[in-house]
Formats: structure tokens, sequence, C-alpha cells
């Protein structure tokens, strides 16, 4: 009896093992390390060198200095400088050039051309004045100015060259794709404008029909025991044709979509209304853009109505974390124990609503019902 209940619990430790190295393998940390490891491995190769030359270091202690430089890369997104102080260090003490190439690269990637340029002139110059004031620093390196020129200057050309060609590769990227998260939400936009005018010329219209008629049939009934009825039909029909008008005269100055800071007093409203829900959301959810907010918002939205409707009063769980280049929402509620009598008054057309919106953006979404409980999953790319 055991068995299945092991086994499913088997799959599950299987399923979050691949997507926890799936998101590690292609997250920006795993590249960060990759790139410390690499830098360690070319040089590992320099350590007999080091071990034999005057700076004082044995082969093992030269090896962990080594490490504890090539671990500033790990931090090269949000501060190359450190990479790039720790690589000027080892210029001086350890004569060591490879780690400089990683440094100015990181300084160009992340932070420009302005900055890289200056890196490179910073290094060239820190170079040139070992190169003239320490004594036979340089020996091994460059026994000219000439050579020290056609060795030290490439090699901080070409590193901060790359990365500045890498980061104008990132900001045309950037550009793309908010060109075209502008082209959806033009094309959102104009869908909107056409159910409006839809709605003006078809539903208005018949809106129009029914309050005449009913205000004829008012006047004709008011000596009948049904004047009544027809008065608050006649009122009703007059609401709902001024409510109507409003939606459409006023449709441009409704608010946008709220974001994921809408998120709690959406959880705080469905819990006055019966569903309790937990709300668990990942910092790193205020830094999407507002295309993609307004898509956490409108899944979770969706799911807590539909939860409302076929599971009410059951606790709802909405988790929002970030997952490698993905962000990742998990909304889920227990199933409830008896089967409402009535089948609550539903179009069926939310879940496709909801797909649709999160595949226009570049994610998936999948819905599913366990024995216990009924899960939609929803990924949207970060970046």
């Amino acid at each position: 009896m055991l068995v299945k209940p092991v086994v499913s619990a088997y799959h599950r430790w299987v399923a979050s093992g691949r997507r926890l190295a799936e998101g590690w393998a292609g997250s920006p940390r795993a590249l960060d390390a990759l790139t410390a490891l690499s830098c360690l491995g070319l040089m590992a190769l320099d350590l007999p060198g080091l071990a034999a030359a005057d700076n004082s270091l044995s082969g093992p202690a030269a090896a962990v200095v080594l490490a504890v430089g090539c671990a500033s890369l790990l931090v090269r997104r949000r501060t190359p400088w450190i990479s790039y102080l720790a690589a000027l260090l080892f210029i001086g003490w350890l004569h060591e050039l490879t780690l400089i190439q990683f440094a100015l690269y990181s300084v160009g990637r992340y932070r420009g051309r302005r900055a890289a340029v200056l890196a490179t002139i910073g290094y060239v110059g820190f170079a040139l004045l070992l190169f003239s004031c320490v004594p036979g620093w340089a020996a091994d390196r460059a026994g000219t100015l000439s050579g020290f020129l056609s060795l030290f200057v490439p090699i901080g050309v070409l590193a901060s060259a790359v990365g500045i060609a890498a980061y104008r590769h990132d900001l045309v990227g950037e550009l793309t794709a908010r060109r075209a998260e502008s082209a959806v939400l033009q094309a959102v936009q104009q869908e909107r404008t056409s159910v409006a005018r839809d709605v003006h010329d078809f539903v208005g219209r018949e809106l129009t029909l029914l309050t005449v008629r009913s205000e004829v049939l008012s006047v004709r009934a008011r000596e009948t025991t049904h004047a009544k009825d027809f008065e608050e039909l006649a009122d009703t029909a007059r609401r709902a044709h001024l409510v109507l008008n409003e939606i459409i005269v006023q449709r441009g100055e409704r608010a946008s979509t709220p974001g994921v800071d809408g998120l709690p007093a959406l959880a705080e409203e469905s819990g006055r209304a019966g569903s309790p829900v937990r709300l668990a959301m990942d910092r790193e959810a205020h830094g999407l853009s507002p295309l993609r907010q307004a898509a956490v918002y409108r899944v979770v939205q969706e799911c807590l109505t539909n939860a409302a409707k076929h599971a009410h009063g059951e606790t709802i769980d909405v988790s929002i974390a970030a997952d490698g280049p993905q962000l990742r929402i998990a909304v889920s509620n227990a199933l409830p124990a008896r089967t409402p009598g009535r089948a609550p008054v539903s179009a069926g057309s939310g879940t496709a609503s909801m797909s649709e919106r999160v595949r226009s953006l570049g994610g998936t979404l999948t819905a599913r019902r366990t024995e216990d409980a009924y899960e939609v999953v929803a990924t949207l790319p970060r970046g």
C-alpha cells in the first residue's frame, strides 16, 4: 500500500531536481561560475612558473591565491571593478595576465564603452609604470618598450573590444524585446478598440431597443398589476445602457492593469470573499517589464476567480518565484469535498485566455487536476 506514495514522492523529487538543474544550467550564476573556473584553469598552467618566481609563493599557496582571484569573477555582473582591481594586483605581484583579460571583458560587457576605455587605459598605464619603475619586473615578459607595448596593449584592447561588442549586442536584444512588447501592446489595444466598437454598434443598439420597448410597455401597463414589474424592467434597461456608454466613452481613461504590486490586494479581496490566499512572491518579480507584470497579475486573477467558482472556501496557494532565466507562477487549491449541486456560471474561456496571453510573451501555461488538487503553472521569460 505504501509503494504508490513512495513512487509518487520519488517522481516529484526527480522532477524538482530536473527543474533545478535546467534552471541552474541556463542561469547567469552558472555562466559566471564557468567563467571563473575557466580562468582558474588557464592560470593553473602558470603554477610551476609562479612557484619558481621570486614572489614568495609556493605551489599550494599560489593555487589558493589564484582561486581567490578567480572567485572575484562570480560578482562580475554587478561589480566588475572588483575583478579588475584583483587583476591589477596579480599583474604587479605575480606577473599574471590571464585574469585581466576576463576583468576587462567584464567591464566592457556590463558597464559599456566608456568604462571599458577607462579601464584599458588604467591597465596599460599601471603596467607601463611597473615596467618603468620596478627593475626586472617584466624581464620574462618583454625586454624592450616596443616588446612591452606589443604584448600588453593588444591584450587590453582585444578584451575590452569583445566586451563592448557583447554589451552592444545585449542592448540590441533588449531593444528588440521592447519593440516586440510594444507591438503586442499595440495589437491588444487595437483588438480592444475593435471589440469596444462592436459592442457599441451591436449590443448598444439592442439595449436601446430594449430600453424603448420596456418604457412603452411600462406606460401601457400603468393600470395593471404588472405596472411595477415593467417599471423595474425599464429602469434596469436604462442603467445597463448607461453603464455600457460609460465603459465605451471612458475606455481610454481607465487605469492600466496592475502589476505584481497589486497581488497582495487581490489576495486580500479573495480572502474577504471566502477563499483565503497564501501568497509567496520573489522580490525579483518586481524587476519584470510592465507588460510581463500585467500578465502575472491577470494569470493570478483568473486562477483566483476559477478557484472561487469551483472550490469556494478552499485555501489557494500562489507562488511567484525566479527559476533561472524564467519566472514561475504556480497557483493551486484543494478540491472541495463535495461536488456543488449547481454548476457555477462559467464561459469556459478563462484558461484559454490565460494561455494565449502567456504564449504571446514567449511563456508556457499548463493546468492539471490531480486526485485532490487543481494546479496551474505558468512560466514567463524574465528578460
